[in-house]
């Protein structure tokens, strides 16, 4: 049988497709080894977190929160003592104790462990949704408050408290923030992005600027308000726990709880991600239907916590830095250890914010912001060091 030419010519056009697989599988391949090799510490390097930091982190913030939680129950106007704490927990439980009198059974039941539980909830939430929102965007200076994100979902629960809507019942104010967070987080991904990245310096600017024009829009709202909405206005806009009750906990539970158990799903995409969009689309991932799906749980997130606490900043933005310094940045601990450290931070926040300045109340909002402000300017000078500068 004899070859022509043709038949062992191969085609031109399949030919450069394969050469450009094989050149795109080994790109991937090289960059995979090298974050491999990045991670195994070289002979005299000193060598990173040990694999049972994690653990360590986990079990330390798990004991902190609930000895906080031990704390928030028993400290206050109305002091009561942890053995009848326990002793109350145990009663409802069926497993022991028993009921104390009415007054302190009531505080304790009323008004301090629906704080307790919104406080959980809300700091696991904006935790959770700060270290989504790093992964998504590759860099550690982004956070639902510091981009707008979580004033945009304030702007849309001011707007239903000014306009008096309720349809929804305990859902409307949710709904509402839902909806307006994440808007918010869409013009902001939209408006970062440049060349097929995400810029820091456009990310604090396109923040700066949604977080004046929500400010606007919060100003209208609240000239619009007659005196009692713009009583509850003001509290959005200092962020507090203080009007906590078991309904805005059952209102805001479903959103937090959605959010906080489909988070951990995709933290290995993220791990991929932070190799670069390149090499994670060679591993398989759809790079761009990701973010969007972690920008609608962030979104979602975000929403939980602003329409019940207002806007508490920073949160989202120390702990997960805080938790990369200390033990890596894989998500796997990140994610889960941001929504435990959020929680942490918020229940001693609370807690802070209702006795230092006892009877008064410090606003929550207020206090995050004294101590996140000047962490967030120190993240942002390493940072810029770091890159060489952003002129």
């Amino acid at each position: 049988m004899t070859v022509t030419d043709k038949d062992a010519a191969p085609d031109s056009g399949t030919e450069a497709g394969t050469e450009a697989g094989t050149e795109a599988r080994s790109a991937a391949k090289s960059e995979a080894a090298a974050a491999e090799a990045s991670a195994t510490p070289a002979p005299g390097r000193p060598a990173g977190p040990r694999r049972g930091a994690p653990w360590l982190l986990t079990i330390a913030l798990a004991v902190l929160l609930g000895l906080l939680t031990l704390a928030s129950a028993g400290l206050g106007a109305y002091e009561i003592s942890p053995g009848d704490v326990l002793s109350s927990i145990a009663h409802r439980a069926g497993v022991g104790g028993s009921e104390l009198a009415r007054v302190p059974e009531s505080v304790l039941w009323n008004v301090r462990f629906p704080r307790i539980v919104l406080a959980l909830l809300v700091g696991a939430s904006l935790g959770c949704a700060g270290a989504l929102m790093q992964g998504v965007f590759g860099n550690p200076l982004a956070e639902p408050s510091v981009i707008g994100v979580s004033l945009g979902a304030a702007v849309g629960a001011v707007a239903a408290i000014s306009l008096g809507l309720n349809f929804l019942g305990n859902w409307t104010l949710p709904a509402f923030a839902f909806v307006a967070g994440l808007g918010t987080a869409l013009l902001v991904y939209s408006m970062s992005r440049s060349g097929g990245r995400t810029e820091v310096v456009t990310l604090i600017l396109t923040g700066i600027a949604v977080n004046a024009f929500a400010g606007a829009l919060i100003g209208l709202f609240i000239f619009l308000a007659d005196t009692a909405a713009v009583n509850q206005i003001t509290f959005w806009q200092l962020g507090s726990l203080s009007q906590a009750t078991w309904p805005k906990v059952l209102a805001v539970l479903p959103c937090a709880a959605l959010g906080l158990a489909v988070a951990p799903f995709y933290a290995r995409k993220l791990d991929l991600l932070s190799l670069g969009e390149r090499p994670a689309r060679h591993l398989g991932v759809d790079v761009e239907r990701l973010r969007v799906v972690l920008i609608l749980v962030v979104a979602l997130l975000t929403a939980a916590a602003v329409s019940v606490s207002g806007v508490i900043g920073f949160v989202g933005l120390v702990i997960p830095h805080l938790l990369r310094m200390a033990a890596g940045p894989g998500h796997r601990f990140l994610i889960p250890g941001s929504a435990l450290g959020g929680a942490v931070v918020l229940l001693a926040g609370d807690l802070a914010a209702r006795t230092v300045v006892e009877p008064a109340e410090l606003p929550l909002g207020v206090l995050t912001a004294l101590f996140g402000s000047p962490f967030f300017f120190w993240l942002l000078r390493r940072t810029r060091r770091r890159q060489g500068g952003w002129a």
